[in-house]
């Protein structure tokens, strides 16, 4: 097929995931806006915000990727019609991100001496846990919210959740610097006042995607008369088996990406403090492909419904394209600007911590030019285990990840950054090769299927006209 044909699907993917990108970078700013509002208070208030945060990541993954089961299934009952499967997936979808929302606030909760077995510096334990204990709550409407955005998501109304986070952002950015700083006669309260203005905005966003949803009038169809009556095992058993899954494969690479946080605590705070940098700035180049996996997500699970197995590929192909050529731009940002981009977390006329904030710099500029090479792989294997989902392909993919990510990837970062000179670079190395791992074993999983789809489905057609 040429070129053209992939790129004529352009404009319906980008109208598609440019709400989900401009939602998920208004997401992903609160940990970002977190960062750079307590890294002015030092070094040790940077790192103790990344171990906090990498214990609430990890759970928020777990939810978001449980939740991603709703979209396939909404998305393939749109493109077939069936009204009854796409109002069954969203309400049984809501009852179990609530229970999932409460469960994982728990976890963290009680989780939190763990980070004492982990070799992490007292001073910044100390910081962490209090942190942790508020951060951890706002876990509880952060994944009831998931559960609206997946339907709506999966019913191509892709806005509502990024008005929906900008409007917490709206309300998070001003709360933190309020509260960690202290104006307006206010107590600065520095780390916890981070930690409040995140559950503060978490129950805005809920509020206001519960809100948008239920007032539309193509949604209301499928979101009012609530019973819990209509809960039925079928349909719980079928989103936990895509869910669980999914789970997991969120779960294995961002568990990988936070273990390069712990890691990094083995080698000092301020290798700490510069891998929570390139990790925030990797996380928002992140959020693009994440809209795109998304995009890959309802547009084959709608191909899926509809049977049209030669233009669910076309389509998937063209979203992997536009991830390559988005991450080719972000990679060359990286390599261009790596000793400036560092400079935004920090402040560098901070007379006491000067040696501190150079190292930080400077270990920070090295791990984004490894950053810069990993973010085409990066991309890809996100937007392909989106359209991975869309097929609710969710097993095989589920142990490619975890042997790229824990048989291949996390040793080879242990070795790399613990036991040669390399440091938080070698960590850094390891989720590289993991990630190209990941993206080569996955597209090749999608390949596989689809043209094993359209076999079946040629050789159905070749049955009917021989039987005509």
């Amino acid at each position: 097929m040429s070129l053209g044909i992939y790129i004529k699907e352009f404009r319906a993917n980008f109208q598609l995931a440019y709400p989900v990108i401009l939602g998920m970078i208004g997401h992903n700013l609160i940990a970002l806006i977190d960062n750079i509002m307590v890294g002015h208070l030092g070094s040790a208030e940077l790192a103790a915000v990344s171990l906090g945060n990498s214990f609430v990541f990890i759970a928020m993954s777990v939810g978001i990727g449980f939740s991603t089961a709703i979209t396939p299934i909404v998305a393939q009952g749109d493109g077939a019609k069936d009204h009854a499967q796409v109002r069954a997936a969203f309400h049984h979808g809501l009852v179990l991100c609530v229970l999932m929302g409460l469960l994982l606030f728990g976890v963290v909760y009680f989780g939190k001496p763990v980070m004492n077995l982990m070799g992490q510096q007292p001073e910044v334990i100390a910081l962490a846990s209090p942190f942790i204990d508020l951060v951890a709550f706002s876990l509880i409407p952060a994944i009831i919210f998931q559960a609206y955005k997946q339907f709506a998501d999966g019913m191509s109304k892709t806005k509502y959740a990024m008005y929906a986070v900008l409007f917490s952002n709206g309300i998070h950015i001003p709360i933190n610097y309020v509260l960690i700083y202290g104006v307006f006669g206010l107590p600065k309260m520095g780390m916890l006042g981070a930690a409040v203005g995140t559950v503060i905005s978490r129950l805005a966003l809920l509020a206001f995607m519960h809100i948008a949803v239920s007032k539309d009038k193509v949604l209301q169809e499928y979101t009012c008369g609530f019973s819990f009556s209509e809960i039925k095992s079928t349909m719980i058993k079928k989103i936990t088996s895509l869910g669980l899954p999914s789970a997991m494969q969120m779960f294995f690479e961002v568990a990988l990406f936070t273990s390069a946080v712990w890691l990094s605590g083995f080698l000092g705070k301020t290798n700490q403090a510069a891998n929570q940098i390139a990790l925030s700035l990797a996380s928002f180049t992140f959020m693009f492909a994440m809209g795109l996996s998304v995009a890959a997500m309802v547009r084959v699970g709608n191909q899926k419904g509809q049977k049209d197995y030669i233009k669910l590929r076309v389509v998937a192909r063209s979203i992997f394209l536009m991830a390559i050529l988005i991450e080719t731009v972000f990679a060359l940002v990286f390599m261009g600007l790596n000793n400036v981009l560092p400079h935004i977390f920090v402040n560098t006329e901070h007379v006491a911590q000067v040696q501190d904030i150079a190292e930080v710099i400077a270990i920070a500029a090295n791990l984004l030019i490894v950053a810069a090479v990993f973010q085409l792989s990066d991309g890809v294997q996100v937007v392909v285990l989106g359209a991975l989902r869309g097929l609710q392909d969710v097993k095989m993919p589920t142990i490619i990840t975890f042997i790229a990510y824990w048989v291949i990837g996390f040793p080879l970062s242990f070795y790399l950054g613990l036991k040669t000179s390399l440091g938080a670079t070698g960590i850094w190395i390891g989720l590289c090769v993991s990630l190209t791992v990941a993206a080569i074993f996955l597209y090749l999983r999608f390949n596989y299927l689809t043209n094993r789809y359209i076999r079946e489905e040629s050789e159905t057609l070749n049955i009917k006209l021989e039987t005509n």
